[in-house]
C-alpha cells in the first residue's frame, strides 16, 4: 500500500479583495475538477498564513503548477524526534494560530518541505496583467475558467508541442489546444491561452476594442523581442469590406538577443476577427476548435435601441460589465430591435458555438446568475447537443463580483464520436 503524503498549497494573492475572499473555495473546486485523484482539499492555517491542504499518494507537480491560484507547494511532515529541542523550535516558528472556521495544524505537523513546481507557462504573465481598463475580467478567474474547461477536452486534436497527435492523460508532452473566445473583448482569454501555450482565436464586434488589442499585442511582442509575426488585414467579400482580421504567431521556444528560449514551448498561432459572435461559424468557416472559453455579458449596463445611434458612453468597449463582444451589453444586433437579455444572446450563440467544437471538445463560459439561472443555461447547452458538467465540485464555483453580479461558470462537452 502506498504511503499518503500531505501537502499545503500556498495561494497567490489577488488585488481584487472580493475575489481574494473567494480564492480558497474556488481553488478547492478547481483542484477537485482537474485532479480528481487527489484527496479533498480544505483550507488550513499555519502560522497565520492560509493554505489549501490535501493528500496524495502519487503527486504530479505539473498538475499543481497548472492551478490558477498556486503560488508555492509544500509537503507537510512531522518534526524529527531525533533532534533534541527541534520540535519545540519548529512549534515556535511554525506554530498554529486558531481562526474561526479554518482548521489548524498541531505544532508537531508543521515542518514544510518546498516542492519545486515546473514552469507551466510559455510566456510571461505580464502579457495578461499589463492591460488595464474598466470592466476587465479578473486574470486569475480567466485562468481558472480556461483550466477547468481544458481539463474536460478529449479531442484527438489536442496536440503535443511538436505538432503530432498526443494521447490524453498523464504523459511527458505538452498538449496544445485550439481555443476560441467568441466574445473576445480586449482579449484577456486569448492572452491567457497564449500564456499557457495554446493557440487562440477570437471574434469581437467592437472595432475599437479590436484595434486596441492588436496594437497592444504588436507592441508587446516587439518589446519582448520574441520571434513573431503580427498583421491586421481587411476582410473583403464580393468587393465589399466586411471587417478586419488579426493574424499573429509567436515562437517562445526560439532564442533571441532579448528573449531566453522556453524549453519545449510550441509555436503559437492567433486569429481574431471583427464581427458578430453569432456569425462566428461564417467567419472561421470549416475550422473547428478543441475548446470555446468565454466570459458572457453580465447584463448590468443597458443601452439604446440601436447601437449605431447610442451615446458614445454607451458604446465604449468594456470586456465585461459587459459591452462590446456582441456590439451591445446584452447581445443587441446593430440595427435590430431592443434586447436587454443576455439570455437571448446565449440562446442564439451557443448552438453556433457548439457546431464549432470538435468531437470531445468543451465549452466553458461564465455568466451572471442574476440574469440567467443555471438550470436555464444548462437547458440551452443540452438543446445544442452538449453534455453539461452539473454535479459535485462543478456546483462550487459561484461567487459574488459585486452587488449586481453573482458569477458562476459552466462547462459542457460535445460527445466524442463512437468509433466502430
Amino acid at each position: 500500500m502506498c504511503d499518503v503524503s500531505a501537502y499545503l498549497m500556498l495561494l497567490a494573492p489577488s488585488a481584487n479583495h472580493v475575489y481574494a475572499a473567494e480564492t480558497a473555495t474556488l481553488a478547492a473546486a478547481e483542484l477537485a475538477v482537474t485532479s480528481p485523484d487527489l484527496g479533498a482539499a480544505v483550507e488550513r492555517r499555519v502560522a497565520g498564513v492560509d493554505y489549501l491542504a490535501f493528500e496524495a499518494d502519487d503527486l504530479d507537480p505539473r498538475k499543481i503548477a497548472a492551478q490558477s491560484s498556486v503560488l508555492a507547494l509544500f509537503e507537510r511532515a512531522s518534526a524529527p524526534a531525533e533532534l533534541p529541542g527541534r520540535a519545540s523550535e519548529q512549534a515556535a516558528l511554525f506554530g498554529s494560530e486558531p481562526a474561526a472556521d479554518v482548521p489548524t495544524t498541531s505544532p508537531s505537523e508543521v515542518l514544510l518541505r518546498p516542492i519545486e513546481l515546473p514552469r507551466s507557462d510559455v510566456l510571461d504573465d505580464d502579457l495578461v496583467t499589463i492591460p488595464k481598463y474598466r470592466g476587465k475580467t479578473n486574470e486569475l478567474f480567466t485562468r481558472l475558467l480556461l483550466h477547468v474547461t481544458l481539463s474536460q477536452v478529449t479531442t484527438r486534436r489536442g496536440t503535443a508541442a511538436a505538432g503530432r497527435d498526443a494521447p490524453t492523460g498523464h504523459d511527458q508532452t505538452r498538449r496544445q489546444f485550439d481555443v476560441l473566445d467568441p466574445l473576445a473583448g480586449r482579449g484577456t482569454t486569448l492572452l491567457t491561452a497564449w500564456t499557457a501555450g495554446h493557440n487562440a482565436y477570437g471574434v469581437e464586434l467592437d472595432t475599437s476594442a479590436f484595434e486596441q488589442f492588436a496594437g497592444f499585442l504588436k507592441t508587446y511582442l516587439r518589446r519582448k523581442r520574441l520571434k513573431h509575426t503580427a498583421e491586421v488585414t481587411t476582410v473583403r467579400r464580393d468587393g465589399r469590406m466586411m471587417g478586419q482580421r488579426l493574424d499573429a504567431t509567436a515562437r517562445p521556444g526560439e532564442q533571441t538577443r532579448g528573449h531566453r528560449a522556453v524549453p519545449d514551448a510550441p509555436q503559437l498561432a492567433m486569429t481574431m476577427f471583427t464581427g458578430d459572435t453569432r456569425d462566428a461559424a461564417v467567419l472561421f468557416g470549416k475550422r473547428k476548435f478543441d475548446a470555446i472559453v468565454t466570459d458572457a455579458p453580465y447584463g448590468v449596463v443597458h443601452g439604446a435601441t440601436d447601437v449605431r445611434r447610442a451615446p458614445r458612453e454607451n458604446r465604449a468597449p468594456r470586456e465585461n460589465g459587459k459591452r462590446g463582444s456582441a456590439g451591445h451589453p446584452t447581445g443587441h444586433r446593430p440595427g435590430g430591435d431592443r434586447d436587454r437579455s443576455p439570455a437571448t444572446l446565449l440562446a442564439d450563440a451557443i448552438p453556433v458555438w457548439a457546431g464549432q467544437l470538435r468531437a470531445g471538445g468543451a465549452l466553458g463560459l461564465s455568466w451572471n446568475t442574476y440574469g440567467l439561472s443555471r438550470e436555464d443555461l444548462a437547458a440551452i447547452c443540452t438543446d445544442a447537443g452538449l453534455e453539461v458538467r452539473n454535479d459535485g465540485p462543478w456546483l462550487q464555483f459561484a461567487h459574488r463580483v459585486d452587488s449586481s453580479i453573482k458569477r458562476d461558470l459552466m462547462v459542457a462537452v460535445k460527445p466524442a464520436r463512437l468509433v466502430s
